[in-house]
């Protein structure tokens, strides 16, 4: 069971929810907010945003908009030789008008520093950004990845500084994405986590939050650094982002092997999952899914969900417990090395993710169908890493945003209009380095196990489906969909 977690904050309101039978407190966030944020922030002159990667173009725009005439400034910091210098000056940040600079300067010049660079890059950059934070600043980070690095190699934060996170869930260019129709439409975003690690001072709960509001998470619920670590990295792994691959490549070369043609087999495989599932999920939870199927769909969903859940729980269990050990996030810094020989390459040259391409391109000729063998294995993986983290006591905001909330409504959206290449590689290397590397096991394990017990004959398990008809996660689901932004996010 999930210890409940309270704060108090000074400037926002908080509101509690009931969730799976915990009381979680939680912030709404919408525009009518933005102007508290001067108070949130007090004391603060400048915020350094370290890095131009997949969360530092989204959050340093996203600051500076909420905090426009604020006379807060918000200052991105680069290398100095950085490839990134081009994107941050067009984006509006310049040497000029001060705010774009070498990153270390950056650090040493701000009260609030949000260190958003590649977690490899934290792993070697940490000791010169610690020496650098003047005391009593805030080292702000959106990943809990250099808390599990610093355990690893027996280093903790300084003493003398704030350390709080918040935790965008969604990659960096769906928080821009969303907060920009959040200008139209009060309370679109991208829901965050946020933990208060370190507070020297008192003022680290309404800093945390007001990054939060300011950069448009429609609700912000709130977390430890640890259990955020574990659960954002892990989900990275698992549904979010290598299983999904796994799950639809395993699917579709069953259909194929069926005698499906290849387009029809990526329509109902792929296109099924990111398309009509994920949109079912997103408005109406998970359940919906199985309800809105006929009774000889129903069948052929439970056959399929009894058959992946065990497999996919299997390789989910083995996940979390190498995020947990920290020999997860040692591979990610090992790898750091290793790409500078061998950069990633894309990952959608498969057969599979050719003929997509050519699906989507006829897509408004289609109509996408609920494949209810697709949505059975699908729905089978997620509430398997969904058990995963209740079993290890995350909050259950945590476990329906990092196993569910993301998926559907940040970057399944993405899979569909674009492919599997541009989801994934649009989001922090150590997700990329995550999926490349589980995605053949989801992938495995399902042929190997899964689909060959179906095929032996093998019985399904009514205690499992019944399970998943009771489960906790859909009186959760819709708790959290209250707080659900009104429009759904453009990837136009």
């Amino acid at each position: 069971m999930a210890t409940e977690l309270d704060f108090q904050s000074k400037v926002f309101e908080k509101q509690t929810i009931e969730v799976g039978g915990q009381k979680e407190r939680v912030v709404v966030g919408g525009r009518h907010l933005l102007p508290l944020l001067p108070k949130a922030f007090a004391g603060i002159k400048q915020i350094g945003v370290i890095g131009w990667g997949s969360q530092g173009p989204a959050q340093a725009q996203n600051l500076r908009d909420s905090l426009e005439g604020t006379g807060i400034k918000v200052k991105v910091g680069l290398r100095s030789d950085s490839s990134s210098m081009k994107a941050a000056r067009e984006a509006g940040f310049s040497e000029q008008n001060g705010t774009l600079g070498e990153q270390l300067d950056v650090v040493a010049e701000s009260d609030l520093v949000l260190l958003l660079i590649a977690d490899s890059a934290q792993a070697t950059l940490y000791p010169e950004v610690f020496k650098r934070l003047r005391p009593g600043a805030t080292l702000g980070l959106s990943h809990g990845f250099l808390l599990g690095h610093l355990r690893n190699v027996g280093v903790d934060f300084p003493k003398n500084i704030n350390v709080v996170a918040v935790c965008p869930k969604g990659m960096g260019p769906s928080v821009r994405r969303l907060y920009v129709q959040g200008k139209e439409v009060n309370g679109a975003g991208i829901n965050a986590s946020f933990a208060v690690h370190q507070d020297v001072d008192g003022r680290a709960t309404d800093l945390a939050l007001g990054w939060s509001v300011g950069l448009g998470s429609p609700y912000t619920f709130m977390t430890t650094l640890e259990s955020e670590f574990k659960s954002d990295i892990f989900g990275e792994r698992g549904i979010l982002l290598g299983a999904v691959h796994g799950v639809v490549e395993a699917v579709y070369r069953r259909l194929v092997a069926q005698g499906m043609s290849k387009e029809d087999a990526f329509l109902n495989s792929c296109e099924s999952v990111t398309g009509p599932i994920s949109n079912t999920i997103s408005k109406q939870g998970i359940l919906a899914v199985y309800e809105g199927l006929d009774a000889a769909g129903k069948k052929v969903f439970e056959q399929a969900y009894a058959a992946s859940y065990g497999p996919a729980k299997e390789i989910m269990l083995e996940i979390y417990q190498e995020v947990a050990s920290g020999n997860e996030i040692e591979s990610v810094v090992m790898a750091g090395e290793r790409l500078k020989r061998f950069p990633m390459s894309t990952i959608d040259q498969t057969q599979m993710w050719q003929v997509g391409q050519k699906v989507r391109a006829r897509r408004a000729e289609t109509k996408t169908p609920v494949h209810p063998f697709t949505a059975g294995v699908y729905v089978g993986t997620m509430m398997a890493q969904i058990d995963v983290l209740i079993e290890h006591g995350h909050p259950m905001s945590e476990v329906a945003n990092e196993s569910v909330i993301e998926c559907v409504d940040s970057l399944n959206p993405y899979m569909h209009a674009r492919g599997v290449a541009y989801m994934i590689d649009n989001c922090s290397t150590t997700a990329r380095l995550g999926a490349r590397k589980w995605a053949p096991r989801f992938d495995y394990i399902l042929e190997q196990m899964a689909f060959a017990g179906i095929d032996a004959g093998k019985p399904t398990d009514a205690k499992l489906v019944d399970a998943f008809k009771k489960h906790v996660i859909h009186p959760v689901l819709k708790a959290c969909g209250q707080m659900r932004p009104s429009v759904d996010i453009s990837v136009v």
